[in-house]
């Protein structure tokens, strides 16, 4: 009995957590390093100079693509960390804000569509984060993948120097993806009163 037992403790360890010195976790941390270029190419641009614009649609692209991956690569080889769970949605909503942000300067689409979705996107990121304080975890909306789409979406086609008849088209894009912003916003907090109510 006692030969066992050794093996018996080993089996009872609970498995190590990933280091945070990893891809995944490196991929997100470039993309909030290489927000302020992707600001500073949007503010070169001024909607207007075409060679600009595509630097900076290419940038936010390049920016969205690690997004994907850096999510896909933690899944897929168990490389999900405390920092990323964290980092990962700050990079997300930092880049979307300053994307929303820099093309307002820029005369791209009206400030209130800005404010909108900025509003609660940091409205509900920081509700989750009470929440989590307090021991309640807040699944993802079933629309966030959607409004993320839209939201990407319209941002890359305001970025890019496309022709006068896009106008109607991109900008009917942008109106679809605040609607689904709200719509999610407002799910969130209905869904998280249904699972308090039922607990």
């Amino acid at each position: 009995m006692s030969h066992n037992s050794p093996n018996t403790s080993k089996t009872n360890h609970e498995e190590p957590k990933p280091s945070n010195w990893n891809l995944p976790n490196v991929l997100t941390s470039v993309r909030i390093i290489a927000i302020p270029l992707f600001a500073w190419l949007v503010l070169r641009a001024d909607n207007i100079h075409t060679g600009w614009m595509w630097a900076a649609f290419i940038c936010f692209v390049v920016l969205m693509i690690t997004d994907k991956l850096d999510g896909d690569i933690a899944r897929a080889r168990g490389l999900v960390t405390d920092f990323g769970k964290i980092a990962d949605p700050i990079a997300d909503k930092a880049l979307m804000t300053t994307a929303l942000v820099c093309l307002n300067i820029v005369g791209a689409f009206s400030y209130w569509f800005t404010i909108i979705i900025v509003v609660r996107e940091l409205g509900i990121t920081l509700w989750r984060m009470v929440e989590l304080r307090r021991g309640n975890v807040v699944p993802a909306s079933k629309g966030g993948k959607l409004k993320t789409a839209l939201q990407s979406l319209a941002m890359g086609l305001y970025l890019c120097p496309l022709p006068d008849w896009m106008e109607i088209p991109r900008l009917l894009v942008l109106i679809a993806a605040t609607i689904v912003t709200v719509v999610t916003g407002i799910q969130y907090l209905v869904d998280s009163r249904k699972l308090q109510q039922t607990s």
